[in-house]
């Protein structure tokens, strides 16, 4: 029973739910989610039923919690000095270490009990994304690769979704998640061009900084190309229908769009070609792979 002496406790922490999900940015679960959801049909060439679904569902939000909360709290210093992001809830202490960790903690144990419902080898493996998401954030501290390696944190979406359904990693899942490696690596570098000065002054690393803005975005031309190359190849090789080849026509040309939104010497239009085109591109893949399997 709760007692009028635990009310101002529980006022305070459910008054803070609004700023967890703020702080996480929910909406950007629209870049990966669709890609594990797109794993979950073609492993299933179809709907898997309810059980694989729900678990996979809780699987990806509570492993993008985990991850995204352990970003924030490695990079809080950095968040701290960055204009861009000094007004994040770590930085204005909107929300403290400890709640952080609490978060991470329940995530954590959401997100392996969840691969343990879905299967034996989910749940030998899900300690190891689990580590993967939380670590990964240290890599801008020692490589510029660090933005390819954020691109295999959100690729192990579809790949984990589809051993959700199946109990085993095909050659297929492998194939889409080098897809959505190309594809999130390629639109992290685009966003890292923003950091450009802080990231020289500050010292830590990224393709941008290395290669300079110019060349970074060269390099997201190829693992665009990339990333359109594979999906192509997956349609082929799963023999899908046509719907799936308009949402993937549909995908290039957002990814043209994308690259054209950005230039060397304008990044002002960043945040659309991050956030906005990035969602459509999975989010209408999806679509019109369902249609593919159905139709």
């Amino acid at each position: 029973m709760i007692t009028i002496n635990n009310l101002p406790a529980a006022r305070i922490i459910l008054g803070k739910v609004p700023l967890y999900f703020s702080s996480i940015r929910i909406w950007e679960s629209l870049f990966a989610l669709p890609f594990a959801y797109m794993g979950m049909v073609l492993a299933a060439q179809g709907w898997p039923g309810w059980k694989p679904f729900i678990w996979i569902t809780l699987a990806m939000f509570s492993v993008r919690t985990l991850g995204m909360f352990a970003n924030r709290l490695i990079h809080r210093k950095e968040d701290s000095a960055n204009p861009r992001t000094h007004t994040r809830h770590l930085p204005l202490g909107l929300l403290q270490v400890n709640e952080v960790l609490v978060i991470m903690a329940v995530s954590l144990a959401i997100f392996l009990i969840a691969a343990w419902q879905l299967n034996r080898l989910a749940a030998a493996l899900a300690p190891v994304a689990a580590a993967y998401v939380v670590f990964y954030s240290f890599a801008k501290y020692y490589t510029w690769a660090c933005n390819f390696i954020l691109g295999w944190a959100l690729a192990i979406a579809p790949a984990g979704a589809w051993i959700g359904v199946t109990g085993r990693l095909e050659w297929p899942a492998v194939l889409l998640s080098f897809a959505v490696a190309c594809w999130a690596g390629g639109f992290d570098i685009i966003y890292a061009c923003t950091d450009y000065d802080f990231d020289k002054t500050y010292k830590v690393y990224s393709v941008p900084k290395q290669f300079g803005i110019a060349n970074a975005l060269r390099i997201v031309w190829v693992m665009h190309f990339l990333a359109a190359a594979a999906l192509l190849g997956l349609g082929i090789w799963l023999h899908l229908g046509y719907f799936y080849y308009i949402g993937w026509a549909i995908a290039v040309g957002l990814l043209i769009y994308e690259n054209r939104l950005v230039k060397p010497n304008d990044l002002s239009r960043v945040g659309v070609a991050f956030f906005r085109v990035n969602s459509y591109i999975s989010t209408q893949l999806l679509f019109f792979t369902i249609l593919s399997l159905v139709v």
